[in-house]
């Protein structure tokens, strides 16, 4: 499949699209937790009230990272020599590596807490496995579509 060229503007759309969603994720396990999570966490000091600015502009951050790291590791703007499988793996390493990175900074949780760990492992390893269900099940669907306009172009 050929990929469409991409602008900075594309780049920047992508970022918002996930700090978008990264947002949505945030509000609703703001009013999920609610109140008392805010001296726990840096995330939530507003509680149920919403996000704070500072956490805005960290989730902010979080989705250039993720948007950096995707086209680096799953284009070939900057990698072209590198199989998929190791770039994914790459993928994966540095975005955990950049999310520890973030908690550690911004105190997102107390970082000698081990059941917060935990609990952080297990919510990226889960997040990672939708993640990767949901591209499978898109490059499935892509490729039934080529398949089809392919079928449907021999048949001319």
């Amino acid at each position: 499949m050929i990929e469409e060229k991409k602008t900075i503007f594309s780049y920047f759309g992508q970022a918002f699209a996930t700090f978008g969603i990264i947002v949505l994720i945030f509000v609703a396990f703001s009013l999920l937790l609610g109140e008392g999570t805010g001296d726990y966490s840096s995330l939530f000091a507003l509680g149920s009230k919403g996000l704070s600015l500072s956490t805005l502009i960290q989730l902010l951050l979080l989705a250039i990272a993720l948007t950096v790291i995707q086209i680096a590791f799953l284009t070939d703007t900057w990698i072209a020599n590198m199989t998929m499988s190791l770039r994914k793996i790459l993928f994966f390493l540095t975005i955990l590596a950049v999310l520890i990175f973030l908690i550690v900074v911004f105190k997102w949780f107390p970082v000698d807490d081990p059941i917060a760990w935990i609990g952080f492992f297990v919510c990226f390893v889960v997040s990672m496995t939708v993640s990767i269900i949901f591209t499978k099940l898109r490059e499935k669907e892509e490729n039934n579509r080529m398949q089809e306009a392919l079928e449907k172009y021999n048949k001319q």
